[in-house]
């Protein structure tokens, strides 16, 4: 456990944002109350005009409870919304969530149509653009003094990665990331322009976004390429292609999610490398033989998506705790990765813990991450060329959090990348 003061149970408001700006060793604590005295604990829904206020939710803080739900979709439903606590119309849910809140047929009609584009060529083809994406980004920097890592490394990092695998132009790289960020923000208003309330925003960013992919849908029908884009319209799976809506749709949960995670694991990856020496030293001793268990363990600490929702289809028992039709559940990744019966000292850093069922991908069943291996290749070859390009990097500073419930997020880290001056 952390040194930091538990809080009352009775304390605890997960739905207060304020909480969420709190320090990452004062929400982990308020996790661990959880766990040990109310682990489904009941609180209010937040507000969010002009939407009316919900019935409130189940938060599910262990281990245990968010496997149980993430392998009974048939009770616990995703098609209600799986990213937002409110009810939201169903257009909306899709138009964020795209196969995030869906319940199968749809789902795996979905989900079949994405993964049979993937084909080997085309898979390889990513993972080789990857290296040379993060060779390319540190190489970039290398030469620099003191840097903002999210802004100069782990947000273009990815973002370059998506847009590549999309065909996404060079001159669209900023607007796709400055979109991404007002939607996954949380509100933050360091990314909400001046003037306008968080939902405007959120559906100005998705509409511009959409206007993005259905004017790049076009070229491909007309002009067919070797890019991702190109093969989700041109190619049918089983006889079945997507809509224009759910391309747009798949889109946005591609730049949204594939970017923003991997930059909110890469930042955190960075920053625990940072703060615990013993562990740099033992994965700089052994680049390759760490790192499989080193990125697994900065996705188990980042936890980058902090929750998703589910919603019951019928009545059900979980952990003795009886919940109801309709009844919503918050799974807060974060806390069951902190789970003190599953992961020894689980407030440590430890690049060589194994095993590590983390659920830092979202738990079992259909809806595990989609390109969790995509994930895992990024961080590995990201921390692979810092490790050859500026083994001396060091923090120049604290990371500085957003403030967000559903994000992990960190926006800014300074980091000096030639510490003894070579």
């Amino acid at each position: 456990m952390s040194d930091t003061t538990a809080p009352a149970v009775d304390d605890i408001d997960l739905s207060d944002i304020e909480f969420w700006a709190k320090p990452w060793a004062e929400r982990d604590a308020a996790f661990a109350t959880l766990r040990r005295e109310r682990p489904i604990a009941f609180f209010d829904e937040p507000e969010m005009p002009p939407f009316p206020k919900g019935p409130g939710y189940y938060a599910i803080t262990r281990h245990a409870d968010v496997l149980a739900i993430s392998r009974q979709p048939e009770i616990y439903s995703s098609a209600q919304g799986a990213v937002s606590i409110l009810d939201m119309p169903a257009e909306m849910n899709e138009y964020f969530g795209s196969m995030i809140s869906m319940d199968d047929p749809r789902h795996a009609r979905l989900r079949r149509i994405v993964s049979g584009t993937f084909t080997p060529r085309m898979l390889n083809k990513v993972l080789d653009d990857v290296a040379e994406t993060a060779r390319a980004v540190v190489e970039g920097v290398r030469d620099r003094d003191v840097i903002d890592f999210v802004a100069e490394v782990s947000s273009p990092f990815p973002l370059i990665v998506v847009c590549d695998m999309m065909g996404i132009p060079a001159s669209e790289r900023q607007m796709v990331l400055e979109q991404s960020n007002i939607i996954l923000s949380g509100g933050d208003p360091e990314f909400i322009p001046e003037g306008t309330d968080p939902v405007t925003a959120f559906l100005g960013a998705g509409a511009l976004l959409v206007e993005l992919m259905n004017e790049l849908r076009a070229q491909r029908l007309a002009e067919p390429t070797n890019d991702l884009t190109s093969a989700l319209v041109n190619t049918a799976v089983d006889g079945e292609q997507l809509t224009a809506e759910e391309l747009a749709s798949f889109f946005i949960l591609l730049s949204v999610a594939g970017h923003e995670t991997t930059r909110t694991a890469l930042s955190h990856g960075l920053t625990l490398v940072g703060q615990n020496p013993d562990q740099r030293a033992i994965w700089a001793a052994d680049v390759e033989g760490v790192t499989p268990t080193a990125v697994e363990e900065i996705v188990r600490f980042a936890s980058p998506v902090v929750w998703m929702r589910r919603t019951l289809t019928r009545d059900a028992e979980l952990s003795g705790t009886q919940l109801h039709e309709g009844d919503k559940v918050l799974l807060f990744y974060g806390s069951a990765n902190r789970d003190e019966d599953v992961f020894t000292d689980p407030d440590r850093f430890d690049v060589l813990r194994d095993p590590n069922p983390h659920v830092g991908f979202g738990g079992p069943g259909p809806h595990f991450c989609l390109g969790a291996h995509l994930a895992r290749r990024e961080i590995a070859l990201l921390f692979r060329e810092l490790f050859r390009q500026v083994p001396d990097f060091e923090l120049a500073g604290p990371p500085e959090q957003l403030r967000s419930s559903f994000i992990n997020g960190i926006k800014h880290l300074p980091v000096r990348l030639n510490a003894s001056g070579s």
